[in-house]
């Protein structure tokens, strides 16, 4: 099997766990009266959903603490938080989310924020990489294991609508080229990896428009920054053209996926998706970490998230 630093990641703590345990992982020949024990069925990916599902951007902000009673309710096994619906940041706000996991056996997956690094003016860049250092520390008090990171466009198609009608691309901004953007950002993630090793928080960028909205951009950055506290969060529906082999080239890399269900329509675009076949080739790639609902469809969300857990379910099944 080909070796990624997310494999290597889970040989480790699969190695630390039977340490932890007196042997390797399984039934001993003794516990299976000498016989050599049947290799187990791999584990089920864990569901989350995310609290972006109860908000798009418009109207109040959906409490976070209410998502978390939903997901509990409805039979998730995580949530992931969107950093922009964080309506307060204070320790005792944060730790009243991580008492409300606990209460519900839930997981807090990941913390997703937005932050772009391509900019030519360093201060800029710089207050991005701020932003990111602060993010940093915010999931380390929540206990998430992983923040979601933008790489960051050149912002030539203002409204993010008309960058959608664009197919998510855009010209580079006068006087610079792509190897700059890719310089900066790359630059920039490497500045943010002391604080997240410390903190042991992984960066897991989201292939996610901008010089991360290709497969070839993702990989140029992940193989630029080149670090087991950077990984990838893989996003099932913020891929143009057929979504499949990509997908394939991005799975054996990811730390996270987002799955996308877009009831009553997009919000800014539809995309028809075999789910069954996306988890396929998530079994394929040996991907055993968290499958997080995006809901990103015009219904409200009390009964597409429930109805887009299902389709979780049977396409994981």
């Amino acid at each position: 099997m080909k070796l990624t630093r997310r494999s290597l990641l889970q040989q480790g703590a699969g190695l630390a766990g039977a340490t932890l345990l007196g042997g390797a992982p399984g039934i001993s020949r003794e516990a299976s009266g000498g016989k050599s024990p049947q290799p187990s069925a791999p584990p089920r990916n864990r569901l989350g959903v995310s609290t972006y599902s109860y908000w798009h951007f418009e109207g109040p902000k959906y409490p976070i603490d209410r998502v978390l009673d939903n997901a509990a309710r409805l039979g998730f096994d995580g949530v992931e938080i969107l950093h922009v619906q964080l309506e307060d940041e204070s320790t005792a706000r944060l730790n009243s989310y991580k008492r409300q996991a606990l209460a519900n056996s839930l997981d807090l997956i990941s913390l997703t924020i937005h932050q772009d690094f391509v900019s030519p003016d360093p201060a800029e860049r710089q207050k991005h990489i701020d932003h990111t250092k602060h993010c940093i520390d915010l999931a380390y008090e929540l206990g998430t294991p992983a923040i979601r990171l933008n790489s960051g466009r050149w912002k030539t198609i203002k409204s993010f609508e008309d960058l959608m009608k664009a197919g998510g691309k855009e010209p580079v901004l006068p006087g610079y080229t792509e190897d700059d953007g890719f310089k900066w950002c790359i630059d920039s993630i490497q500045q943010c990896l002391p604080a997240a090793e410390k903190a042991g928080v992984v960066l897991a960028m989201e292939n996610h428009w901008g010089l991360s909205g290709t497969v070839e951009g993702v990989m140029r950055i992940y193989n630029g920054v080149n670090s087991p506290w950077f990984g990838l969060t893989l996003d099932i529906g913020n891929l143009m053209g057929d979504p499949y082999p990509q997908i394939e080239k991005l799975a054996e890399h990811a730390n996270l996926v987002h799955f996308k269900t877009y009831f009553g329509g997009g919000v800014w675009y539809t995309h028809e998706i075999d789910y069954r076949r996306v988890a396929n080739i998530l079994r394929k790639a040996n991907y055993r970490g968290y499958v997080d609902l995006e809901m990103e469809g015009k219904e409200d969300a009390e009964t597409a998230v429930p109805k887009s857990l299902e389709l979780m379910r049977k396409a994981f099944a």
